[in-house]
């Protein structure tokens, strides 16, 4: 089973916080800050969305970055996911060739 968003609806999975700062200390998971740094799971079809065309820039597998407070969570196959509006996607991280 799969959750298969609809219209401009995004699946991600939050990656994983810092759990050890740079020089060596552990931060207690209370202080943990929740990253906005995400991988893109599935991604909706778009379509027109309140009379207008929206198109799917994100791809399943990308590595976005997405608004603090957007989104639902759920928990799905013990896995814990969010779905936001693609709107809510503030950038993609991309690699650069050298």
């Amino acid at each position: 089973m799969k959750i298969k968003p609809l219209f401009d609806r995004v699946v991600i999975e939050q990656l994983e916080a810092k759990k050890q700062t740079q020089s060596g200390l552990y931060i207690p998971s209370s202080s943990q800050e929740k990253p906005q740094m995400a991988k893109v799971i599935y991604v909706g079809e778009g379509g027109i969305i309140d009379g207008k065309e929206v198109k799917m820039y994100v791809k399943p597998g990308d590595t976005i970055f997405y608004s603090k407070f957007s989104g639902m969570e759920y928990r799905f196959n013990d896995k814990v996911y969010t779905i936001i509006r693609q709107a809510d996607i503030l950038g993609i991280l991309e690699e650069e060739n050298e």
